[in-house]
């Protein structure tokens, strides 16, 4: 078990270190508790750290399944086999999506101001959450960065499955922990807090490069 997220970034750092010295490496930590994990892994290996926004689409009356997930730049994923299978409407689908756009749009600007949109284009790119747990999220991510010349995930846990799932989508997957029994990305830390955004822009305010 990790005392909080920072503890689990300064764990998952160390298996990050050979690339320490990567030129054009960029950390990316996912919003919001991706990012303590990934300012501690961006101080570690002395790179600049960026904030990336994923929205998970919750099915209609039912927010904490999802049907799929938005990603910074537009990248959409839908479980199209759940959505078939509990009969989501089409129109359902779409409203959600315009729903959870206006509210990345809203936190973008909270939390890059108006710094020009990311380019990740030829650079090397370290995608950091503070866990996964069906992983759609991070694949929306994966998806939404395809310009990147390597793209590496890197978690403190996740299921051992899909952590494999992602290797599909990545260039390497580092997962810190995979406990056998599962159940939420919450069970394995001491303290896990709600990140606020707040936090999100301290952080992302304190430098991480030398």
């Amino acid at each position: 078990m990790f005392q909080d997220r920072r503890e689990a970034g300064q764990v998952l750092a160390q298996k990050l270190v050979s690339y320490r010295g990567t030129p054009g490496l960029l950390v990316l930590g996912l919003a919001r508790g991706g990012i303590p994990v990934g300012w501690e892994v961006a101080s570690f290996l002395n790179a600049p750290l960026e904030v990336f926004l994923v929205r998970k689409l919750g099915v209609p009356n039912w927010q904490e399944l999802a049907m799929g997930a938005l990603a910074s730049g537009g990248g959409v994923l839908v479980n199209d086999d759940l959505v078939r299978r509990l009969g989501i409407s089409e129109q359902d689908v779409n409203n959600t999506i315009g729903r959870e756009r206006v509210e990345l749009a809203r936190r973008e600007r909270a939390y890059r101001g108006d710094r020009p949109p990311l380019d990740v284009t030829g650079r090397t790119v370290i995608l950091v959450d503070d866990g996964i747990a069906t992983g759609s999220s991070m694949i929306a991510a994966l998806r939404a960065l395809r310009t990147a010349a390597r793209l590496v995930v890197a978690v403190p846990v996740g299921p051992a499955s899909v952590c494999r799932e992602l290797r599909r989508e990545a260039d390497e997957v580092i997962c810190a922990s995979s406990p056998p029994e599962f159940e939420s990305v919450g069970q394995a830390f001491a303290d896990f807090h709600q990140v606020s955004d707040d936090e999100v822009r301290e952080l992302l305010a304190t430098p991480t490069v030398d």
